[in-house]
């Protein structure tokens, strides 16, 4: 099984991207929807942000998010600390769902990762990289939309992130949403149709294949070994 990241900015269209995977049958791991869950009240990560940040706690126990978002993008600090709380267990969440999949035999899974390059944990894993584009402007204009922001508060969220033309660099395919989308899914299609050609599942199974082979054979030439030698061989004279 290999693995193949989509990313790119806040309100970049990387949901349309994914959602064409997903309706193609491919298995999509969301980062951002691992990240929901993760905050429901009760969660370890939920009571972290309680007694950090209790203000953005509303009166029924839910994650205030508008009250969290405008806390954090306002200050770098609170926004690391808020990072060191929820990251560490939206990583391990994914690694358990690859791991699933890896188990099932799945040829490859769909990591959605819009932090990607930010962090840098999964990278050293991708065997492809896709980077949703949208023009900055139009990025803010959505997230205006979508959210109920100010230009303000829209151009920090977008801001805080690492510019989208310099995700597009560091990718094998870039996907253009600037304008409909229609001409989104079909640049999507595109990728989906050289992905599903793609053997690289097979090289990582032979190559996982292999190594088991080699454990195994290490393990029965110790036990043949122990039961031959004579048992003062490993006694101090």
């Amino acid at each position: 099984m290999f693995l193949v990241a989509i990313t790119g900015g806040i309100a970049s269209g990387k949901t349309t991207v994914s959602n064409v995977f997903k309706e193609n049958g491919i298995t999509v791991i969301d980062a951002d929807s691992i990240a929901r869950q993760i905050v429901e009240p009760g969660k370890p990560a939920w009571k972290k942000i309680k007694e950090v940040f209790p203000e953005v706690i509303d009166g029924n126990g839910e994650l205030n998010r508008d009250a969290l978002g405008k806390l954090i993008f306002n200050d770098i600090e609170k926004r690391r600390i808020l990072n060191q709380i929820t990251h560490p267990e939206i990583h391990r969440r994914i690694f358990l769902d690859i791991c699933k999949n890896f188990v099932c035999g799945t040829n490859y899974v769909i990591l959605d990762l819009p932090l990607l390059f930010e962090t840098g944990i999964f990278l050293g894993f991708i065997h492809k990289i896709i980077c949703v584009n949208c023009d900055q402007e139009e990025q803010i204009n959505r997230l205006i939309a979508r959210n109920s922001l100010s230009f303000e508060d829209a151009e920090k969220r977008v801001k805080s992130q690492m510019p989208l033309e310099e995700k597009c660099e560091k990718s094998h395919f870039v996907i253009d949403n600037s304008g409909s989308t229609e001409s989104t899914r079909i640049e999507a299609e595109k990728i989906l149709e050289v992905l599903n050609d793609c053997r690289q599942h097979w090289w990582i199974r032979f190559y996982m294949f292999m190594v088991l082979t080699g454990f195994l054979s290490l393990l029965f030439w110790l036990d043949t070994l122990f039961k031959f030698l004579p048992f003062n061989a490993f006694r101090r004279h």
